[in-house]
């Protein structure tokens, strides 16, 4: 089986069958398997040894986020290249998401997304990036509010400079590296340097991570 090796984790299989057509029509890709639920996720995973996992979140016997967690785990002690796991959900606002990503999946599509949407996302995953929709990105701002219930900004928070701080705004809005450099008057390996420095000191492992650490704590945002 040649291309990027693409496993369907998701409990309807009408939806798996649309997704698995869509895959197959590409010559770069091909699909190792399917599963209805998070235990055969997780069966899987080990069998057929993915590259990408499609997962979605609410499926029975196990959910998405305790298969995805399981999978990565069960791929460290093992001594295996992890697949990357890219979360389908149905809400922009899915707090289970959310909660997908801290487990360590690489982004997250929504089911309805335009299928060159999908697509695209799959291969920027193999490549060892993340995805998160703009939308999406958009919405957790517009939505969220003051004293809706997030936490307080953690001790590491302060620890940032203030030119990191507006680079965490600019970047959990999902702006690129070379969209931050042309609004800050900066040059792209500064951004760079600057939002792997906020990232070690946050403890987050990609920008993904820190739109969710965004969401789930009361910052002083820059407007």
């Amino acid at each position: 089986m040649s291309g990027v090796r693409v496993a369907l984790v998701d409990d309807q299989a009408l939806f798996r069958a649309g997704v698995r057509m869509l895959v197959e029509s590409q010559p770069d890709l091909a699909v190792a398997g399917e599963a209805g639920d998070g235990v055969a996720a997780i069966e899987l995973a080990a069998r057929a040894q993915p590259d990408v996992m499609l997962m979605d979140v609410r499926m029975p016997l196990l959910d998405g986020i305790a298969a995805t967690e399981r999978i990565l785990a069960d791929a460290d002690r093992d001594g295996r290249t992890p697949p990357r796991i890219l979360v389908l959900t149905t809400f922009d606002l899915d707090e289970n998401a959310a909660r997908a990503i801290r487990a360590g999946a690489s982004g997250f599509v929504l089911k309805d997304a335009d299928p060159e949407f999908l697509l695209a996302a799959i291969r920027t995953v193999h490549r060892g990036n993340q995805v998160i929709a703009a939308s999406a990105t958009r919405e957790l701002f517009a939505h969220v509010g003051r004293g809706s219930g997030r936490r307080p900004a953690p001790a590491a928070w302060s620890e940032l400079t203030p030119r990191e701080r507006e680079i965490f705004a600019l970047a959990a809005r999902g702006l690129s590296n070379a969209e931050i450099a042309a609004s800050e008057y900066l040059s792209e390996a500064t951004v760079k340097t600057h939002v792997s420095r906020v990232l070690a000191k946050l403890g987050l492992r990609d920008r993904v991570q820190l739109v969710v650490f965004a969401y789930e704590h009361d910052l002083p945002m820059v407007e």
